[in-house]
């Protein structure tokens, strides 16, 4: 029996699918989202950073970039400073930053079934949707990571055929890196990465003429765009946008920042992120996170007349069923030539580089949450492996993990959602299926 090799087909972009999944996660995010009214876990300490910012008035929270705490102040301007109107920004945001990582995959791959599993995959691992419904800073990380690398997807694919548009597109790419950094320190690794990749594959495109390296234009990966005109865009301009964010500062009432202040800033905000060390009920380590054993209660007490909770809980089937499909993707990605597997190579780069952040940084106090990143590369692997068996015929491993992964999800969705618990008080020992749930 011969098995014919896999090879990417360019297949009809599933633009309306990927736009009719967003629409869906839109609604559902937004169902309940003024629930609990009160503030919960971190919305602590940057509802009253965001406060501040409005008014004017002095720093709060300055271990922070101030993106993320922007978008709650825009929210409360705009729709009142309650439930609503800190969470909206995060609803909004992560709405858009799951149809930019589906646009990113596509555009990758062009593989339609690798996409669209990809993004229910994404929609349903538990992670991305709280984070949407909660008004902390990691949702406008995420989200403009996820456009940074649909647009850089987007140069790469287009631009031998319109080096113009593709331009543009590294452009954007940079200016949505610097929005992620501005947002939330988290994603450094993969911010650097675009730029790192791109003189990487300029290094390996020019061989036999390397001493063109930085001026070079008629060269992959993307041709009419030199590395020193690269390393603007995807170097320079990310770090303007970032430090353009800072703006507000400048008019603060109490120590407003100046020109000179602005580094000496950046390693003020360095020792305050070093500085928390109290041990917390539900810290934990990254090797907890990839098993899926360390959740963190966000919410969990009497409010809006029921007992209501938001278990911070990965997806038990697709965290760990992802697990198998990101090294499968390292291997495909060491022992195999051609972009689908320098693709599925890539992912399983930036799923580890997400997580070696957090394991060496030295940072004490560290949560699930922080996994966000690695998980979104951890269920985009999954869809790659699944897309790819899919194209082979072999569809019933897609659809059991599709079937599994929203099964979970709507199973678990009264305790990741502030619905009414039932059971009162000790109802969250129908989803604490491990001890190290609780």
């Amino acid at each position: 029996m011969t098995v014919r090799p896999f090879t990417i087909e360019p297949s009809r972009d599933p633009l309306r699918w990927c736009a009719g999944l967003t629409a869906v996660f839109l609604i559902i995010v937004l169902h309940r989202l003024g629930l609990p009214s009160k503030p919960m876990f971190d919305e602590i300490h940057y509802l009253p950073a965001a406060r501040n910012m409005l008014a004017l008035s002095s720093r709060l929270n300055p271990e922070h970039p101030l993106l993320g705490k922007e978008m709650i102040a825009t929210g409360m301007g705009l729709v009142g400073d309650n439930a609503w109107g800190w969470r909206l920004p995060s609803a909004l945001l992560g709405t858009l930053g799951l149809f930019a990582a589906m646009r990113a995959l596509w555009w990758a791959s062009l593989s339609r079934q690798a996409t669209l599993l990809f993004g229910v995959f994404l929609a349903t691992d538990f992670v991305w949707f709280m984070i949407s419904r909660i008004a902390m800073l990691d949702m406008a990380m995420a989200a403009m990571l996820a456009v940074a690398f649909w647009q850089w997807a987007l140069a790469w694919r287009i631009g031998a055929d319109r080096p113009a548009r593709a331009r543009l597109h590294l452009a954007l790419a940079g200016v949505f890196l610097g929005l992620s950094l501005s947002a939330k320190w988290n994603g450094i690794p993969l911010v650097v990465t675009p730029g790192l990749l791109f003189a990487a594959q300029r290094w390996i495109a020019l061989k036999g003429r390397r001493a063109q390296l930085l001026t070079a234009r008629d060269a992959g990966p993307v041709p009419g765009v030199s590395l020193l005109e690269a390393a603007f865009w995807l170097g320079s301009v990310p770090l303007l946008v970032y430090f353009a964010s800072f703006a507000p500062m400048f008019f603060y009432k109490v120590q407003p920042m100046t020109l000179g202040g602005m580094l000496e800033f950046q390693r003020y905000m360095l020792q305050l992120q070093d500085s928390v060390v109290k041990p917390h009920h539900y810290m934990s380590q990254w090797w907890q996170w990839v098993f899926n054993l360390r959740p963190i209660w966000f919410f969990y007490e009497q409010s809006d007349g029921a007992q209501r909770g938001v278990l911070m809980l990965g997806n038990p089937f697709s965290m760990l069923a992802a697990l198998p499909a990101v090294l499968l993707c390292l291997w495909d990605g060491i022992r195999r030539n051609g972009s689908l597997w320098q693709l599925r190579g890539g992912v399983a780069l930036f799923y580890a580089l997400s997580l070696v952040f957090w394991a060496l940084n030295g940072k004490p106090v560290q949560f699930y949450y922080h996994y966000m990143l690695a998980s979104t590369f951890a269920m985009a692997a999954l869809a790659l492996v699944l897309g790819e068996w899919w194209d082979l015929a072999i569809r019933w491993p897609g659809k059991i993990a599709l079937a599994m992964s929203v099964g979970m999800f709507v199973w678990f969705y009264p305790i990741i959602s502030a619905a009414i618990l039932h059971d009162g008080r000790n109802s969250f020992e129908t989803y604490t299926w491990l001890d190290s749930w609780r």
